[in-house]
């Protein structure tokens, strides 16, 4: 389980899941990312790659 109050500064946590839609499986990862200033930063995407593309777009609109 993610505990995001675990993580430090410049670190990150993923699970991956399985999420039940419509009697359907479908296989997610949830992300959390605590930046250097202390802002978290969460997303739920299919891949941990696609979480830390967010990650990182989310970054650059902050100019980090």
């Amino acid at each position: 389980m993610i505990r995001p109050q675990d993580i430090g500064r410049g670190e990150e946590q993923h699970e991956l899941f399985t999420a039940n839609t419509g009697g359907k499986g479908k296989r997610l990862c949830h992300y959390d990312y605590r930046d250097e200033g202390g802002e978290l930063f969460s997303c739920v995407k299919k891949t941990l790659e696609e979480c830390r593309e967010a990650r990182d777009e989310w970054m650059g609109r902050r100019g980090k």
